[in-house]
């Protein structure tokens, strides 16, 4: 399988997102042109883009809307569900775990885990809660490749480190930690706090600049 460049990876779901509203809207056809204006992304990156999905377009008409739709949901495996685990069941944990839309992206959650005894043996959203200590022994026997991190900051590191002890190959970290896992590893890190400084000094910036005029 050839490799997709990461920029790459995080505009195909914008391109997705409009072809799901052009197949609503009754279309059938659409041309990279027509993508570019709706995501706001510039024609020649959009071409270079899809071209990864395979699909090749009808020149001067432009790609088949359930082809190309079909095309980058495999490019990003949402046609393939796979298992995961989740650790930390607080408020965001139990966000994720009740956010559907995961699932028709290829994730879906079984299982969760968490060191609070009263959570063991409770439901979320339908999904197991167990307790810490059967984390190493399920996910042996499971044979589950992604996990989720959604813990306090000081237990990141050592939970990553029975998840990839124990198969493991791909964690979501929503922890500010930085892991430090072997280079194999695949992390994917949601780093909150630096997007909301980013957010909170652009609203201090806007409201200066109207306070002055």
């Amino acid at each position: 399988m050839d490799s997709i460049p990461i920029l790459t990876l995080k505009r195909l779901p914008r391109y997705l997102e409009e072809l799901y509203r052009f197949k609503k809207a009754g279309l059938k056809m659409v041309s990279a042109t027509k993508i570019a204006i709706f995501t706001d992304v510039h024609m020649t990156q959009v071409r270079k883009d899809l071209s990864y999905t395979g699909v090749v377009g009808i020149p001067k008409v432009g790609h088949k809307i359930d082809e190309l739709i079909q095309a980058i949901e495999q490019c990003l495996n949402w046609n393939d569900i796979s298992s995961c685990f989740l650790v930390g069941v607080g408020h965001l944990g139990r966000a994720l775990m009740g956010y559907q839309e995961l699932s028709k992206k290829g994730l879906r959650i079984i299982a969760a885990f968490d060191n609070k005894a009263e959570l063991s043996g409770m439901y979320f959203q339908g999904i197991p809660v167990y307790s810490m200590d059967k984390l190493a022994n399920l996910l042996s026997r499971l044979h589950v490749h992604i996990g989720i991190l959604t813990v306090p900051a000081e237990a990141a590191q050592s939970v990553a480190d029975i998840m990839v002890a124990k198969g493991v190959i791909a964690i979501w970290n929503f922890t500010p930690v930085k892991l430090t896992l072997p280079e194999e590893i695949i992390i994917e890190n949601i780093d909150m706090s630096s997007s909301l400084a980013v957010l909170s000094r652009r609203v201090a910036e806007r409201l200066h600049v109207n306070k002055g005029k």
